[in-house]
Parts: structure tokens; sequence; C-alpha cells
């Protein structure tokens, strides 16, 4: 019997992102530093309440550029990590579906904060295309009610001041324990619950590697920080991962798992 393969947890957040032209939204040139009022546009018991709110997160919605952005050098080197045959799960914080459709297989992506690709009725819970409700705000109508119950629209997301999924941070957390090498990149790991994921892949006994332009807390106890644009150490780093500089052996003939 072949011994078993190490698991690679990857977490990503909105750095990773950023080459595909959708902005951050916490780093030194992220949309809070710019407009510190936009929060509220993503904020769930404003945008409920107050409908001029509603009509400026969709003016959000249409200008971010996630609909039409394309998977860039870091997505893809992911999809080359998942193919080399070892075990990878990938973590995300965004919502942009990038890792979906880069290639990476749908069992292996967990989207904490939910799907800015589909919107939802509040009220009747129908689910729809977010490029519907955009081709509508294009269309002339500043605020798109639920074409079922005419009830508030809003991003499958996890907005502030909604809890994440349980089941879906339980499975984060499973697999962050289970991990013999977590990896950080693009993402500050300051919002919580999601930033104690490598804490617990720490205290499981996994390595961390964090790949981020600005410091974050873990870096004191991560086993490197790479400070390099994620378009150009990504792919670098998944090359040595491969090689088995952080697992062991390198992978050899692939296999899939």
């Amino acid at each position: 019997m072949s011994a078993k393969r190490p698991l690679i947890a990857v977490l990503t957040g909105a750095g990773i992102s950023t080459d595909s032209g959708i902005p951050d939204y916490r780093g030194p040139q992220g949309l809070w530093q710019r407009d510190p009022g936009a929060q509220e546009l993503v904020t769930i018991g404003p945008y409920l309440a107050d409908p001029r709110v509603r009509r400026r997160s969709w003016l959000m919605r249409r200008d971010a550029g996630a609909v039409g952005a394309e998977p860039n050098a870091g997505h893809l080197a992911l999809v080359e990590l998942e193919r080399s045959g070892l075990p990878v799960r990938v973590l995300t914080q965004n919502v942009d579906g990038l890792h979906r459709r880069s290639g990476l297989p749908e069992r292996k992506v967990l989207e904490l904060h939910g799907t800015a690709q589909q919107v939802q009725c509040v009220r009747c819970r129908v689910r729809g295309p977010m490029a519907r409700a955009l081709e509508r705000v294009a269309a002339g109508e500043p605020d798109p009610a639920c074409e079922e119950c005419g009830g508030v629209l809003k991003p499958c997301t996890v907005m502030f001041g909604e809890a994440l999924d349980p089941v879906v941070l339980d499975q984060a957390e499973a697999i962050a324990k289970a991990c013999d090498l977590f990896v950080a990149v693009g993402t500050l790991l300051q919002v919580y619950p999601v930033a104690a994921l490598p804490q617990a892949a720490l205290e499981a006994g996994a390595r961390l590697v964090i790949v981020n332009a600005e410091p974050t807390p873990y870096d004191p106890v991560a086993h490197e920080v790479i400070r390099e644009p994620i378009s150009l150490a990504l792919p670098a780093l998944v090359r040595r991962i491969i090689a088995g500089e952080f697992t062991g052996e390198p992978v050899g003939d692939p296999g899939r798992e």
C-alpha cells in the first residue's frame, strides 16, 4: 500500500484576484481606504433597511468588474497543484467564483463567504443569476426586486452582520486540522472566524506559508513569508510544493485524489 499523500490546504483572500481586475477591500489601496462609507453597502442591516443603500450597492456591483473577470496566473497555479496528484483543498474568502472558473473541481473549493454569481430573495429565498439582476440595473431598475414575490434581492454572499454557514465553517476547520501544509494567499488574516484557520493548522502540526504583500498577525509563526506579487510568487511556490520541498517526497508519477 502506498503512503498517504500530504494534504495541502490553501486559504485565499482578495489579493489573489486583484490581477484579474477585482479590487481588494482592506489593503492600502483597498476600497475601504478609498471610500470608508462603502462598507455600509455590504452590511446587512443598512442594506435591508434603506433603498438608497441598495441602489448604491447595485451600482458598486455593476462597476466592480467581477462578472467579466478571468482567472489569473495565481488561480491557474492552484489548478496545476491540484492536477499534480497531491490532495488539495482551496478555502476561499472570495465571492468572485474565479477558482471554479479556473478549472478546479467544485468539490475541492469551499467558498467561505458564499458567491456573488447568484442573488437570492430575502423573502421567498428563490435564487437567480447575478448577471440577470445586473442586466436589470443596466436597463434602468436601480433596485431590482425579486421577480417571483417582489422581495429584496441580495447577493448569495455573507454580508457584514451575517454569520458564516456553520456547516461550511466546520468543513474548513476540519480541513485545516487535517492538512500537512497550510498556505494563506492574499489575505491579511484579520477577519474571524476564518482568521483562526491557520492557528488550527499550526496546532495540528501543519507547516504555514504566507503569500501576501502586507504583514499579517501570523508572520512571526509562519514557516515562510513571501512578499512577491501573487501572480509570480504562487506559481513558483506551487513548483516547490510539487517538487516535495514542503511535504517530503516529490509527486513523481501524478495520481488523482
